[in-house]
């Protein structure tokens, strides 16, 4: 097996003519956020990925393997609930405000102009129809926004993965937490603790 410790943020520095030649590696997010995988790449070649612990992988960075060689992370398409905005009774702000409720409950959130994603869960699914936003299923790649002290944001702008920083997703973790309004809110897998947004 082929082992790669080493990371290439987005490959900068790297000619466009060697990013082609290179394997690619497609892996969800789940695998994605793990510094310590196996999987295969596009040449059929047995990675073991061994990186410092904290790294999180997004889709354009370069591994570098033992041999020397170039291995292009992508982002796998995976299931996804996409909101949007509902174009009948919706108001410019309720994205927004989703954002915020999300936030509160530490999801891992993909944020565009026009819609959001995150991973599937029904019970988000049902407070944000609350919301009056509109909540698909579908699938395709999920690079969810980074945490406030990562060197940058997600979507592959300069973010810099060699230095460990951990991230949070809210798996697993229960913990209570005071906000400005003085009410106390539970956070953690469950993600229907709180008053309803929706009011």
């Amino acid at each position: 097996m082929l082992t790669a410790d080493k990371v290439m943020p987005q490959g900068r520095g790297l000619a466009t003519a060697l990013r082609r030649r290179a394997a690619t590696l497609a892996l969800d997010w789940d695998r994605r956020q793990r510094s310590r995988f196996e999987a295969t790449d596009s040449q059929g070649r047995a990675i073991g990925v061994f990186l410092p612990r904290g790294t999180v992988l997004r889709g354009g960075d370069v591994l570098v393997a033992e041999d020397g060689s170039l291995v292009v992370v992508q982002a796998a398409p995976q299931p996804v609930l996409v909101v949007r905005p509902c174009p009948e009774h919706g108001a410019p702000a309720d994205l927004l405000r989703a954002a915020y409720h999300l936030g509160n409950r530490h999801v891992a959130v993909e944020l565009q102009p026009e819609r959001l994603q995150i991973e599937p869960d029904p019970v988000l699914a049902d407070m944000l129809r609350r919301m009056h936003l509109i909540v698909t299923e579908a699938s395709a790649p999920f690079e969810p926004e980074g945490g406030a002290y990562q060197a940058g944001p997600a979507h592959g702008h300069g973010h810099e993965h060699e230095h460990g920083h951990a991230h949070e997703h809210g798996h697993g973790h229960e913990h209570g937490h005071e906000h400005e309004d003085g009410h106390e809110h539970e956070h953690g897998r469950g993600h229907g603790h709180g008053p309803d947004p929706g009011r």
